[in-house]
């Protein structure tokens, strides 16, 4: 039963991430289109937009049918491809397909630890929650005090927290598939939500470390 919520679940994923790649490409190779996201007010709506679709499906995911679940999912692929796109103008395209692969061969292997470790990692989501409320504070600080190392070592905390996070939402997921919480659909597309969030970070906060400038 888990094997196959799994699949599920990586297929959802991947498909969240091919839209959103693809968004951002699309977007970032049409200046009219940047000049509209990146203008004015645009970039705070989108973030805001965001924020709202993932609590928005965490919270109602087992309320909701599966098709909701699943357009929701797209909506916010696309969402984040838009506020994306400035990647594809602040990095080589070289870089990002780089960073891009090393992140996927990050994903399989914390994926694979996480399905196979008999360590309970529910004990540590606590200590997880905290050092993320921890970055974010210090990242928030540095918007004001612009230290070039309280960057580094908040992405590099940051980074480690999220790969963590691989492994236990991994075991998240196949525990609430042996749990019947909810139905196969929705669980693969809230195991599907979880680990983009955590491709995507991982992603980007290699990319601010070792992603080579335009």
């Amino acid at each position: 039963m888990s094997s196959k919520i799994m699949s599920k679940v990586y297929l959802w994923m991947s498909v969240g991430l091919a839209i959103t790649f693809i968004t951002g490409s699309i977007v970032a190779n049409n200046p009219s289109a940047l000049f509209a996201i990146f203008s004015n007010y645009t970039p705070i709506i989108l973030a805001i937009i965001e924020i709202g679709l993932v609590i928005f499906l965490s919270a109602r995911i087992t309320k909701m049918n599966s098709t909701t679940a699943k357009i929701v999912f797209i909506i916010y692929s696309i969402v984040t491809g838009l506020t994306f796109s400035s990647i594809f103008l602040l990095y080589n395209i070289s870089s990002i397909m780089a960073i891009f692969l090393v992140t996927a061969l990050i994903m399989f292997i914390f994926s694979f630890l996480g399905s196979v470790i008999n360590m309970d990692l529910t004990k540590i989501s606590t200590y997880l929650f905290m050092a993320l409320i921890g970055i974010i504070i210090i990242s928030i600080i540095n918007i004001f005090v612009g230290s070039t190392g309280l960057e580094m070592f908040a992405s590099i905390v940051a980074l480690i927290v999220f790969i963590i996070y691989i492994a236990f939402d991994v075991q998240n997921v196949k525990q609430l598939a042996e749990s019947d919480y909810m139905n196969e659909e929705n669980l693969a597309i809230y195991g599907a939500l979880q680990l983009y969030l955590d491709f995507i970070n991982i992603f980007l906060y290699l990319l601010k470390l070792f992603g080579k400038d335009n």
